[in-house]
């Protein structure tokens, strides 16, 4: 698996709708001028760049797959205190936002 990111320009193009079909893959894209729509993304996808990907060379898909999936379980979703969470990390939020009886099922 190749992730690489291109510009808008290019995720219109028929060489890049042809690659996302054949994956079964479906590409998505915000509105013209609304920045704010990839806000979001663009901050995970710095973080995982950083922490992730940019520390050393991965010599499988496999060994870059658990890297990505370990860092997202322990640090991103576990350690990593937001703001609009009242400085829960998101499993703590969702812990406390999970009723009782939810729990128990």
């Amino acid at each position: 698996m190749l992730l690489r990111l291109v510009e808008p320009g290019q995720f219109r193009s028929r060489k890049v709708a042809a690659v996302l079909n054949r994956h079964g893959l479906v590409g998505s894209m915000g509105r013209v001028g609304a920045a704010g729509d990839n806000a979001a993304m663009e901050s995970f996808f710095a973080l995982l760049q950083k922490n992730v990907l940019d520390r050393r060379t991965w010599a499988t898909c496999q060994e870059l797959r658990i890297a990505i999936v370990t860092w997202i379980e322990r640090s991103y979703h576990r350690r990593r205190r937001q703001r609009r969470l009242g400085r829960f990390t998101p499993v703590e939020y969702a812990t406390i936002m999970t009723p009782p009886a939810a729990l128990a099922a």
